[in-house]
């Protein structure tokens, strides 16, 4: 409404989004499955923290290349490289009997962080039902919003590398600890063919030809 885009411009300017995700999802599954999922899901988060925050710049002036999509980009990015590594640890800290109950868990969380965005997060920016009758009002409202939405992923990029280790060389999961043993059984998870071909290394294993 501030910038006169229509419904359909609107969703085709976040497009992009799911191009980068596309593009670099599959990378990123394979890089966590090297080195774990600690520095994606610690940094990804930050990237699109910032990116959230360049989205502030939208309402400022009507050109998506300069304003919009910068911004969207940056935010795919920081998504392909927090995305795979979180779902790949969450249904593989489970055993195959859970693997279902792992899934609707982390979907149901994907879904109550969406009603977060919907329902709370407008009102935190202080936009209200009338504030979509004034544009100035509903970009600063909006400018708000995505600052906030901003900083609590760059807090939960933070509280990732607080909380998230990966097993060392030669951890056996037995004697490793809970988030170790998240992350060892996130890299069992992940297809032979994502690893070369090979099994993963690092568990008091030798390299195995698959």
């Amino acid at each position: 409404m501030v910038d006169h885009y229509s419904p359909l411009a609107s969703g085709a300017a976040l497009l992009p989004i799911t191009v980068v995700m596309l593009a670099l999802s599959a990378r990123s599954g394979r890089m966590a499955a090297s080195i774990g999922p600690r520095l994606q899901m610690s940094v990804g988060p930050v990237v699109v923290g910032i990116g959230l925050a360049l989205l502030a710049r939208a309402p400022q002036g009507s050109s998506y290349v300069t304003r919009v999509l910068p911004a969207v980009l940056v935010i795919g990015f920081g998504l392909a490289t927090t995305v795979a590594p979180l779902t790949a640890t969450a249904l593989g800290a489970v055993s195959e009997g859970h693997a279902g109950l792992a899934s609707a868990v982390n979907n149901d969380v994907a879904r109550i962080g969406g009603l977060i965005a919907v329902a709370v997060l407008p009102a935190l920016g202080g936009i209200s039902g009338l504030s979509y009758l004034h544009p100035h009002a509903l970009a600063h409202g909006f400018q708000r919003a995505v600052l906030i939405a901003g900083s609590w992923c760059i807090a939960g990029g933070v509280l990732a590398a607080v909380g998230i280790r990966n097993p060392a060389r030669g951890l056996e999961p037995s004697e490793a600890g809970p988030s170790d043993v998240l992350t060892y059984c996130a890299l069992e998870a992940t297809p032979l063919r994502q690893r070369g071909g090979r099994r993963a290394i690092g568990y008091g294993q030798a390299p195995k030809d698959s």
